[in-house]
């Protein structure tokens, strides 16, 4: 039987913020000053970093973007994990509502391509997610997003990886975190698709930039 992508909607970034706190919550008392697994940034640096992108990602979509926009949020360094936590939350709605208004056609600015509004909602679902991933990692908590949350945003960002397989696993080896029995684990040059499927030209995208981030 062929392999039928199901599409995401903005609610999927609410179901991907309220796994992040699910998972995270709970170990509120630990110490986020640690390593977010194979990260060079702390837990709680990692967490800050999720809003930066959402919210741009927004102003993104909002604005139509054709360049890169100066950063709307870079870090808030008097904020508490728990505060963050909120803060996810909050710019994840606001993506989404940006994302519910945009009509078909609209497009904006990312270093992958020009993405549509589905392309940002799987975006930021792939930041809230595998960043919760590298910080539950690194306090020791467990983390694992809803099954079919997982399988449409590996589907929708990376259609080249393996659909035979749990989607989970394959979004992060696609994400470069894990092997799989049959592919090495990628390096720091994976990258996603974010403009619409119809322009994907079958090739498995890598990053040709280091990120914008710091």
């Amino acid at each position: 039987m062929a392999f039928e992508r199901r599409p995401l909607t903005p609610e999927h970034l609410l179901l991907a913020a309220g796994a992040c706190r699910a998972a995270l919550a709970p170990a509120l008392d630990a110490d986020w000053t640690v390593a977010a697994g194979g990260l060079d940034w702390s837990c709680r640096r990692t967490l800050d970093h999720v809003p930066d992108a959402l919210v741009l990602y927004a102003a993104h979509l909002a604005t139509r973007a054709t360049t890169r926009l100066t950063l709307l949020r870079n870090g808030d360094p008097e904020r508490s994990p728990a505060e963050l936590l909120s803060v996810v939350e909050t710019s994840a709605a606001v993506l989404a509502e940006v994302a519910l208004a945009a009509p078909p056609e609209a497009r904006g600015y990312h270093g992958a391509g020009m993405a549509d509004a589905e392309g940002f909602v799987a975006m930021g679902c792939e930041e809230i997610l595998i960043h919760a991933d590298d910080i539950a990692q690194g306090l020791g908590v467990g983390f694992r997003p809803p099954k079919e949350l997982a399988e449409r945003v590996l589907h929708r960002l990376f259609p080249w990886a393996p659909t035979d397989i749990d989607p989970w696993a394959a979004l992060r080896w696609a994400s470069g975190r894990q092997a799989l029995p049959d592919r090495p684990r990628l390096g720091p040059n994976w990258y996603w698709h974010c403009a619409p499927l119809a322009e994907w030209d079958g090739t498995v995208r890598r990053r040709t930039a280091a990120p914008a981030w710091t």
